[in-house]
């Protein structure tokens, strides 16, 4: 059978059927399944073969020459290219050693083996999705996004955004963040205040290494964002753990030992409890009579459904210059455009860009372009006014199918966001749990790593409703029962 045969069209791919073939072909070409100089089928017998048009064919083959995968021999068809084949094979000699060399068990640090979640790739294959953080594109404003994107790819734009900006933001990104998603939270800055991020965790981590060292104490809130713990822990820190109630940090003498505190005071992280603006004052009197640093992480400050008025945040509150603000633009629009923000003095900001360029220089330009556009043009406050409403009313369903199945079994708490924090019956391990779920088609995440001290009893864990479809709650709630009560028996 000829290695030609072999070629087929996904019918349920993405992308032009241009960008399929050309795909097909590129793979088999870097894969080495087209040695170089091999001969391709001509465009009319590939075109019959696939079942597609031959000027398909005529358009994928003539881009893999401008690009230099094929060669083009007048009268005689296309051909692999030798010198890209060689090359591919050579890499591919050359990456089958390199796991080998005698170096790669002097790693020094294995972040991998610190405590995390473990999320499942296929995660929208299954039926009863409560996973938490991610993306329902449902509720994505497709149009409007891509009314931005075209509008980014105008050649004018992409002679913009294209050349390296070395540690400059977009000055049209910070504005809007400036002007339109600071102020809402009562926060007011310069611009040489502001700094953009790859999300809140590189905000995380820039404050780590430019205000932490080995002597530092740091508090955190216990349970707690355990990937907060394990940036900030990079520089071997020791850590304080500070009690959580239904207001948040408690505040007590153990505060008084810290350098700096992290804390998410809007929802708390997992628990979501808002802290009251008495706790916040008394929190920010803390940090001024013992010099604490404050990082305040409003990663959910959108989603409160039950105050007509929004807390005013720790930054906005604070008179002393304690509080290091992050907010992030990936919860909102999509976890995947990773974006966020840190707001600090000028002083720090400066630093922090600096230490950003030695990382990655700066984010993505284009996207830094695009997300300036949907912010200015109104539909950044569209989503969140559509979101609010979705999730308010994914919460309402949410709390009435765990009171009808679930009341028995389980306490539970939400004021907003998009999770609820749940605590078993004593006898439950939360971590059997979570494997006897998704064994029943629900993904659901054990709450053991949210503790730097597990508690005796690993009964808590956490179920989002950010991506399941309102349809699927209470069903999946009630299933989530009869597995609850399985492992009773």
């Amino acid at each position: 059978m000829s290695r030609h045969s072999l070629f087929r069209l996904d019918k349920n791919a993405t992308g032009s059927l241009q960008h399929q073939i050309r795909e097909i072909l590129v793979k088999a070409i870097l894969d080495n399944h087209l040695p170089g100089d091999s001969a391709l089928p001509s465009c009319r017998k590939l075109a019959k073969q696939l079942g597609v048009g031959r000027n398909t064919v005529v358009i994928a083959y003539q881009t893999l020459v401008d690009d230099g995968y094929l060669i083009s021999k007048e009268r005689s068809g296309h051909y692999v290219n030798t010198a890209l084949s060689q090359t591919s094979l050579s890499n591919q000699k050359h990456h089958e050693h390199s796991e080998t060399a005698g170096w790669i068990n002097s790693i020094k640090f294995k972040p991998s083996e610190l405590p995390h979640l473990h999320k499942p790739v296929n995660w929208r294959d299954f039926p009863y999705p409560f996973v938490y953080g991610q993306f329902d594109p449902t509720l994505f404003p497709i149009a409007d996004w891509r009314e931005c994107v075209r509008e980014s790819v105008a050649i004018s734009a992409i002679h913009e955004w294209a050349g390296d900006r070395f540690d400059r933001d977009d000055p049209r990104l910070t504005h809007q963040i400036k002007t339109r998603l600071l102020p809402r939270r009562g926060i007011w800055v310069d611009d040489d205040q502001i700094l953009i991020t790859s999300g809140t965790q590189q905000a995380i981590c820039l404050i780590s290494q430019l205000l932490t060292d080995s002597n530092s104490v740091i508090g955190m809130e216990e349970p707690g964002y355990f990937d907060a713990r394990n940036v900030l822990g990079l520089n071997k820190p020791k850590f304080m753990p500070l009690e959580i109630d239904k207001s948040g940090i408690k505040i007590n003498d153990d505060l008084n030992q810290c350098d700096l505190i992290y804390t998410t005071p809007s929802h708390h992280y997992p628990t979501t409890v808002t802290m009251p603006l008495k706790r916040r004052q008394l929190l920010l009197k803390k940090a001024a009579e013992h010099n604490i640093i404050i990082l305040e992480d409003d990663y959910e400050t959108e989603n409160n459904f039950f105050s007509t008025q929004p807390i005013p945040s720790l930054k906005s509150l604070d008179k002393q210059g304690n509080v290091l603000y992050m907010g992030s633009l990936s919860k909102t629009l999509a976890p995947g455009l990773r974006m966020g923000y840190l707001v600090g003095p000028a002083k720090l900001i400066k630093e922090a860009r600096a230490y950003r360029r030695l990382m990655m220089r700066h984010m993505p330009a284009n996207n830094q372009q695009i997300i300036a556009l949907f912010i200015k043009r109104g539909h950044y406050d569209s989503l969140v006014h559509k979101m609010h409403n979705e999730f308010k009313s994914r919460w309402k369903l949410m709390d009435a199918a765990l009171h009808k199945h679930l009341a028995n079994h389980v306490r539970y708490f939400s004021s907003g966001g998009t999770s609820f924090w749940i605590q078993g019956p004593k006898w439950l391990d939360a971590d059997r749990l979570q494997k006897q779920a998704a064994g029943n088609g629900l993904l659901i995440e054990s709450g053991s790593v949210f503790f730097m001290h597990p508690p005796k009893h690993n009964n808590h864990f956490v179920l989002g409703y950010s991506s399941i479809s309102k349809e699927k709650i209470e069903p999946g709630i009630k299933k989530l029962g009869e597995v609850i009560q399985s492992l009773e028996a």
